[in-house]
């Protein structure tokens, strides 16, 4: 049975504690390959409003979108979304390694 019908409700603002986490790790992901938001922007063939909204957490990304920005960062996107999952599994959302 869905958890939403149990009486439990998915959170799904952009303003989460735990999209605030994912948001972290994106933004370090980017920095860390030593790219721009104008130069994943190219890349991924938008704007460079379009990665500065995403990153800020105006522009909700899907599980498609996350994989193409892996893609292009050259991260393995199995272990970004591990990262993201076990710095929310500590509680981690405030301090990322």
């Amino acid at each position: 049975m869905p958890r939403e019908a149990v009486g439990h409700r998915m959170d799904k603002s952009i303003h989460s504690k735990e999209y605030a986490v994912f948001l972290r790790h994106l933004r370090q992901a980017r920095k860390k390959a030593g790219m721009t938001q104008a130069q994943l922007a190219r890349r991924l063939t938008e704007t460079q409003s379009f990665v500065s909204k995403c990153e800020r957490g105006e522009r909700r990304l899907d599980f498609v979108e996350v994989r193409r920005i892996c893609t292009v960062l050259q991260i393995d996107f199995p272990n970004f979304v591990a990262r993201v999952h076990g710095s929310l599994a500590r509680g981690k959302g405030s301090r990322l390694k």
